[in-house]
């Protein structure tokens, strides 16, 4: 029996990291029905651990189930995007500010490597431009060496990506992403120099001017008009 379970354990882990990755790349798009049994077929595996994974998702609100259980992907909201956004601006500040004072040598290292990979958040570069960033992010928060801030960061990032996705079809010309790719750089510098404060107030600029920021005000002016057509 406990090996059944470890069996299934892992299943539900596997159609958990899948659909959370469809979901937040936008394969199942926000709003949508989940026909579980078409996607059971899909992944390749029995109902069972494909329900494990929907209520893992509904605990972390990228599903929604009624009581007649019936499946549909979050959709999205200005309101969520908000929520989300004004949390990152109150735990990345303080992430890079101790980024600054903890960074040992291979926190430098792994830092300057993401650094490198770096190129404008834009159409032209698409999903390559958003790993890269996501990437270069992570490193920052690790090296502040606080594994419960590390943890909330993460999944912040993750439900933000569909809002940062949304942001990234916006038309915002090429100097706000230009200024965003040089505050990386000198974010990092800072961080190696051990300035936390010009740090942390660096950052709290760059997510001002994020494609988080930007999503919000598409999805505001979007769910404005959608109220005014319905009035």
């Amino acid at each position: 029996m406990a090996v059944a379970q470890n069996v299934f354990s892992s299943k539900g882990d596997v159609a958990y990291a899948q659909l959370r990755s469809w979901i937040l790349l936008g394969t199942l798009p926000a709003g949508s029905r989940l026909a579980q049994y078409e996607l059971a077929d899909r992944l390749q595996m029995s109902i069972t651990p494909l329900r494990e994974a929907v209520r893992r998702l509904s605990s972390e609100g990228l599903i929604e189930l009624d009581s007649h259980k019936n499946v549909r992907i979050a959709p999205m909201s200005s309101t969520q995007a908000r929520q989300l956004f004004e949390v990152r601006l109150s735990l990345d500040p303080t992430a890079v500010e101790l980024a600054a004072q903890r960074r040992t040598e291979r926190d430098i290292v792994d830092m300057r490597a993401a650094a490198s990979r770096l190129v404008p958040v834009t159409q032209k570069w698409g999903e390559e431009g958003l790993i890269a960033h996501r990437e270069f992010h992570r490193t920052l928060y690790l090296a502040s060496h606080n594994d419960v801030l590390i943890h909330l960061l993460e999944d912040l990032w993750d439900k933000s990506d569909r809002y940062r996705r949304v942001g990234l079809e916006l038309p915002p010309g090429a100097e706000p992403r230009t200024i965003d790719l040089d505050e990386h750089f000198q974010i990092l510098e800072l961080v190696v120099s051990g300035d936390s404060h010009a740090a942390g107030e660096l950052t709290r600029k760059h997510i001002l001017n994020s494609l988080t920021a930007a999503a919000i005000d598409a999805l505001e002016g979007d769910e404005l008009t959608h109220h005014q057509d319905s009035a």
